[in-house]
């Protein structure tokens, strides 16, 4: 024992295990009038919001819902999702938040793999809900949630939302956290094929992502906050929770459109709003008449792909100042953040773009973020070009897969978190990723990057979205094939202009040499679908 030991162990006084549920309580002492959700017409006060989270705890609490028992919800970026990253993490259960792009089958598969024991449905989704639970042998509880602002879709459910509240108790004293490992929320991967794996988060991890976000966001009291990105996804990249921890106020998005985003800046002055690439071209590609200037600063935060450096420096030039964050659902959402050093800001807009777009550096709450030779385990040389795996550690890796130890071992190999993405790493220690491990593409003993060949197609200004695959061919093994969807309005390019296009800004050997003109499929969280072109380009070979 060292002099550091004897009469210094933890107690109450000094140590509460971590949990993000917290800062709803405090920014309920700290700004009990202020605004904390904008909904429509609706605003609720942060003692409202904790009030009505209370509610919940309490209401699940009377039902025999506690520590580790599964709620599940579905519903956009509503008050009652909200409400339920507190009011089910209070009840000491763990919260779900499923997709609503799933269908029915992949709904019911999830819902059964978690042992959910009750399920908010908000009424746009009652029709999926339904056929889900007819897939299932065991109907769990449901209660109906009727959004103000749903314009379709049933009520379901034993009962209502706002009834099932008033079930609860505004002033309960939920249980306390007792141990901050302890799981308390649970989100399925996307997955392109089989059954999607369930990652399940903890209470430190939540609240230090969180926290991570506030600091790399710039967060604080004056933010107001636009949903523009999903709430199921990773819950919300724990904004759920940071933009509380600051007392900024939340403000609802059912649905992204373009035109409600502009709207919506402008009328509530927002300040931050996160998305995935594809929100940003939304955006970018609005109609004029639905596109405002802003007299105060925009900033949004993207990730869940590597941005296309043109998107970047089209939204810049609309008055947004753009953030990439990169990260996976297994790490919390956002783990690593292009940091912008002061050396940048004397490039032109074009070449800060390109940086912009790189993956950058782990986040402050971060032990590790590496760039590996996943072969010799040493970290590849900062010379731009070996590619290597991102592999991260630290407090905001999730605790593994639920009821998949195999994959949760063969995932944390070597003490790591093997995050399948293959990137370079710059002479100034930023990370850029090139591809997926499995969507390089090597022609004729050539490793060539898909993300390289789409970034030159981004930049063309009738080309909307890009993917490029690998297409089996007799004489160099695989060539690059690029789908291509035009932007709206625009004449319809013909193979050889994009060839063309591609051929003054990439090496011979990377220029797709087929180009296929459609739209592109997508994931329920919109990210386009590789392995489904990879059949289409397959195909084409025939």
């Amino acid at each position: 024992m060292t002099i550091y030991e004897d009469g210094l162990s933890a107690n109450n006084a000094n140590y509460t295990p971590l949990t993000p549920v917290d800062f709803l309580e405090r920014a309920a002492g700290t700004w009990p009038n202020k605004t904390a959700i904008i909904h429509g017409q609706t605003r609720r006060s942060y003692r409202e919001f904790l009030e009505r989270s209370r509610r919940m705890a309490s209401a699940l609490n009377k039902r025999n819902i506690g520590k580790g028992d599964v709620v599940s919800i579905i519903a956009p970026n509503t008050p009652a999702m909200l409400e339920a990253h507190y009011g089910v993490i209070m009840s000491g259960g763990v919260l779900n938040a499923l997709n609503y792009r799933l269908d029915a089958s992949t709904i019911a598969f999830i819902l059964e793999h978690c042992e959910a024991k009750l399920v908010m449905v908000d009424k746009e989704f009652s029709s999926v809900m339904e056929e889900a639970f007819r897939l299932m042998k065991k109907m769990p509880d449901v209660i109906g949630i009727d959004d103000e602002l749903a314009i379709e879709g049933q009520l379901i459910g034993s009962l209502d939302y706002e009834s099932f509240l008033l079930e609860g108790d505004p002033s309960y004293d939920w249980p306390k956290v007792r141990d901050e490992w302890d799981s308390m929320a649970l989100n399925y991967t996307s997955g392109t094929t089989g059954n999607p794996k369930g990652v399940v988060f903890h209470h430190r991890g939540a609240f230090l992502n969180a926290m991570g976000n506030a600091v790399a966001f710039g967060l604080d009291s004056t933010t107001t906050y636009l949903w523009t990105l999903p709430m199921f996804h990773c819950n919300g990249w724990t904004f759920t929770w940071g933009v509380t921890a600051v007392g900024g106020t939340h403000v609802c998005l059912r649905s992204v459109d373009p035109g409600l985003i502009f709207l919506l800046i402008e009328d509530h002055k927002v300040t931050h709003m996160c998305g995935a690439p594809i929100v940003l071209n939304m955006m970018v590609h609005a109609p004029c008449a639905v596109k405002k200037e802003f007299q105060h600063l925009v900033q949004i935060a993207t990730g869940g792909a590597a941005p296309p450096s043109a998107v970047i420096a089209a939204m810049e030039k609309l008055g947004f100042k753009v953030l990439h964050l990169y990260g996976l659902t297994e790490t919390y959402g956002p783990s690593g953040i292009c940091a912008w050093p002061p050396e940048w800001d004397a490039l032109e807009l074009e070449v800060k773009a390109t940086r912009m777009a790189r993956q950058g550096v782990g986040y402050p709450t971060l032990e590790g973020f590496r760039v590996v030779n996943p072969d010799t385990l040493e970290d590849v040389p900062p010379d731009a070009e070996t590619i290597g795996e991102i592999w991260i550690r630290g407090n905001t890796v999730m605790k593994g897969y639920l009821k998949n130890p195999k994959a949760t071992s063969e995932v944390f190999e070597h003490g790591w978190f093997h995050s399948g993405d293959l990137a370079v790493m710059h002479p100034d220690g930023y990370a850029e990723v090139k591809d997926r491990s499995k969507d390089i593409i090597i022609s004729g003993g050539e490793n060539i990057s898909s993300l390289e060949i789409e970034e030159a197609l981004y930049k063309h200004p009738d080309i909307m979205e890009a993917a490029v695959v690998a297409r089996p061919d007799t004489k160099w093994g695989e060539t690059p094939c690029a789908f291509v969807t035009m932007a709206p309005g625009k004449y319809e390019l013909t193979e050889q202009e994009v060839i063309q296009w591609c051929r003054d800004t990439l090496a011979s050997f990377k220029i797709p040499k087929t180009i296929v003109f459609c739209d592109l499929p997508k994931t329920s969280t919109g990210k386009i679908q590789k392995f489904v072109l990879r059949e289409k380009a397959m195909e084409l070979s025939k």
